[in-house]
C-alpha cells in the first residue's frame, strides 16, 4: 500500500506523506478543533455564564501563565522518567477534565485554581508531545512532519472557530454553557487517540528498565548554547505579538483603516498557515539551512515593521493594502522561524533528555518573549516610526545571537550527548504497525551527528 495518497501536484504536498505523519496530523486536528471552539466563545462564557469580571479573567490567566512557567522545567524532567507518550496522554486527559469542570465555576478562586491546574497540564503535555514526536520520527522526517502538524492545528482552530460562532449566534446562555463540555469531549477523544499511538524508543526504554537512567554527562542547564538558542528563538517568536496585538492596535489607533479589516487579516494568516508550512519546511535540511531560514524570517519581520510603519501617513485603500501586506510579512516570519525552531529541537536536544531539554526551552523561551506585548505596544503606539525601527532592531539582534548560540549548542552535543538507539518512523510504516500496538523495534545503528555549522 503506497504511503502517499495518489493526489497530483500542489494538493499532494498538502497531505501528510506517511502513516505516522497522518496519525499525528489527525491528533492535531482533534486537539485544536476542541480548544478552538472554546477559545472563540471564552470571553462570552466567562463574563455571562461564569459571572467573572474582565479583571478577574485577566488575573486568573496571568496566574495560570506563572504556574506554567514554574512547572515547565520539573515537568520536562518528569517526562524523561515517565515516558513522553504516557505523560502526553495523561496530561491530555487532565486538560479534558479541566474543561469539563468549567460549567461548575462560579467563583474567582475556582477559576484561578483551574488555570493553575490547566497551566501545569499544558507545560507537561507540551514537553511530552514534543519529545514523543522527535522520538517516533526519523531525523529526515521530523521537520516536515511537524510542518504538517502545524498546518493541521490551523485547520482545527478554523473548524473550532466556526463551531464556536454557531454557539454565539443562538440567544441566551444555554449554548454557551455547553461549549466547554463539547471541548472536553473533543479533548478526551484526543487523549484516547494519543494512547493508540505506538510507543517510541524512549517509551520502550522507560518500560523495560528496572531503575531510572543515570546520566553521567551535563544536563541542559549546563548547556549555555541551548539556553541562549531557546531565549533568542523565543524573541524571534514575538512575531505573534505583532500579529495578534500590535498591528491590530496600530490599525485602530494610528490608521484610518476600518475595523473590519482585522477579520480579513486574521483570515489571511490562518489560510497561509494551513497551506504553506509544508513548503517552507522544505527549505530546512540541517542546522545550516535552519540558520538561513532564521534570516529569511528576520527579513520578513523587518519588512512587516517598515510596511506597517508607513501606514501612519497613508489613507484609504492604500492603508488597507499596506496593513494587509504587513500582516502577510509577519506570517512569513512565523512560517520560517517555525521551520528553523523544529530543526533546532531535532538536532540540539539530547535524545535521552528531550523532556528536560523541552522544559529548559520553555523557560528560556518565555524569558525571551513574555516582555514583548508591553514593550512592543509601547514602542509602536508611543514612539511611532522610531518605535517600529527599535522593534525591528530587536529581532535583528536576536538573529545575530542565534548563529553563535547554535554553534555552541552543536559543539556541546558532539562532546556530551550519549549515543542512543532511535525508533525510525519508516520502520513502523514498513512493518505495518497498528497505531494501538506497542513498538519494541529499535534502530541498530545510531544516526550520525549533525554536520558542523560554519
Amino acid at each position: 500500500m503506497p504511503s502517499r495518497l495518489p493526489v497530483p501536484g500542489f494538493l499532494a504536498r498538502l497531505l501528510p506523506p506517511t502513516p505516522m505523519s497522518r496519525r499525528l496530523a489527525t491528533q492535531s486536528i482533534l486537539f485544536s478543533s476542541g480548544e478552538g471552539t472554546f477559545l472563540t466563545v471564552s470571553a462570552a462564557f466567562f463574563l455571562h455564564v461564569a459571572g467573572l469580571t474582565p479583571a478577574q479573567v485577566g488575573l486568573a490567566l496571568t496566574i495560570g501563565g506563572v504556574a506554567e512557567f514554574l512547572v515547565a522545567y520539573p515537568a520536562g524532567r518528569l517526562v524523561d522518567h515517565v515516558g513522553p507518550k504516557r505523560m502526553w496522554a495523561l496530561t491530555a486527559f487532565g486538560q479534558a477534565s479541566s474543561f469539563a469542570a468549567l460549567p461548575l465555576i462560579s467563583e474567582f478562586w475556582q477559576y484561578a485554581a483551574l488555570t493553575i491546574f490547566l497551566g501545569s497540564m499544558e507545560a507537561a503535555g507540551s514537553a511530552g508531545r514534543n519529545a514523543y514526536v522527535l522520538d517516533i520520527l526519523s531525523p529526515e522526517e521530523r521537520v516536515r512532519t511537524q510542518a504538517y502538524m502545524y498546518s493541521s492545528l490551523n485547520v482545527g482552530f478554523t473548524l473550532g472557530a466556526g463551531l464556536g460562532a454557531i454557539a454565539l449566534v443562538f440567544p441566551g446562555e444555554g449554548p454557551l454553557r455547553w461549549v466547554p463540555v463539547f471541548t472536553a469531549a473533543m479533548l478526551a477523544c484526543n487523549a484516547y487517540w494519543i494512547t493508540r499511538l505506538p510507543r517510541a524508543s524512549h517509551d520502550v526504554r522507560v518500560a523495560e528498565r528496572a531503575a531510572p537512567v543515570v546520566h553521567t554527562g551535563p544536563g541542559p542547564l549546563r548547556n549555555r548554547g541551548w539556553m541562549v538558542v531557546s531565549f533568542f528563538t523565543g524573541t524571534m517568536w514575538t512575531n505573534q505579538v505583532l500579529l495578534h496585538t500590535v498591528i491590530p492596535l496600530w490599525l485602530i489607533d494610528a490608521t484610518d483603516a476600518p475595523k473590519w479589516v482585522l477579520a480579513w487579516l486574521f483570515a489571511t494568516n490562518t489560510v497561509l498557515c494551513i497551506f504553506l508550512p509544508p513548503y517552507t519546511a522544505h527549505f530546512v535540511r540541517d542546522l545550516r539551512t535552519a540558520l538561513r531560514c532564521v534570516w529569511v524570517s528576520t527579513a520578513f519581520f523587518v519588512g512587516a515593521c517598515v510596511i506597517t510603519m508607513a501606514t501612519h501617513s497613508t489613507s484609504g485603500l492604500l492603508t488597507i493594502f499596506l496593513v494587509w501586506l504587513g500582516h502577510v510579512a509577519v506570517t512569513g516570519a512565523e512560517l520560517f522561524i517555525s521551520a528553523s525552531s523544529w530543526s533546532f529541537q531535532a538536532e540540539l536536544m539530547e535524545p535521552t533528555r528531550r523532556g528536560e531539554y523541552q522544559g529548559v526551552q520553555d523557560v528560556f523561551g518565555a524569558l525571551g518573549s513574555r516582555w514583548a506585548p508591553a514593550l512592543f505596544t509601547f514602542l509602536a503606539l508611543e514612539w511611532g516610526n522610531q518605535g517600529w525601527l527599535v522593534i525591528a532592531g530587536i529581532i535583528v539582534a536576536a538573529a545575530l545571537g542565534l548563529g553563535p548560540a547554535v554553534r555552541s549548542a552543536e559543539r556541546f552535543a558532539r562532546e556530551h550527548f550519549e549515543p542512543v538507539a532511535e525508533t525510525p518512523q519508516e520502520v513502523l510504516a514498513d512493518a505495518g504497525v497498528d497505531a494501538g500496538q506497542d513498538v519494541g523495534i529499535v534502530q541498530a545503528a545510531t544516526p550520525p551527528p549533525p554536520p558542523a555549522v560554519s
